[in-house]
């Protein structure tokens, strides 16, 4: 049995304590962080219009790149960390909902939480690409509500 645990800043500790609890000890559990690459694709054009191409190494999409690697690389380990056990760690760059229902495709289960509005049940619960995922995802998914 495979498992994708959906890792994002804020939710990721309700999701990998699901994982944990609902899973045996002896499935494949997958930690994935995707980082979107629209502001580093923004920030490579702004600099590529504004400035020319010049000088490729003062680029600050390759520096908002670096830093985005940086913390999806923290935020996975303490995710390691807090579950307690064998995983892989996978890092994707691009269309957040997109790369998160890729990854899910060979999976036989999907870990994510609600990131919309917690208040209430129902649509708003989730943000837009929880609600992708959910509606396009080739596995089952565990819906998580992380605390307040």
């Amino acid at each position: 049995m495979a498992v994708v645990v959906w890792v994002v800043e804020g939710t990721w500790p309700a999701c990998v304590d699901a994982a944990r609890v609902h899973t045996p000890d002896d499935t494949e559990i997958i930690l994935l962080h995707v980082s979107g690459a629209d502001v580093p694709g923004a920030a490579h054009g702004a600099f590529a219009g504004l400035f020319g191409r010049h000088s490729p190494e003062r680029d600050p999409g390759t520096a908002l790149e670096s830093l985005a690697a940086t913390s999806a690389g923290h935020l996975l380990a303490a995710a390691a960390e807090r579950l307690g056990r064998p995983c892989t760690r996978v890092g994707r760059t691009g269309r957040i909902e997109r790369e998160v229902v890729a990854a899910a495709e060979t999976a036989d289960l999907l870990v994510l939480a609600r990131d919309g509005d917690r208040g209430h049940p129902g649509p708003r619960s989730l943000g837009h690409a929880s609600r992708f995922v959910v509606d396009h995802a080739p596995c089952p998914v565990l819906l998580v509500w992380p605390p307040a």
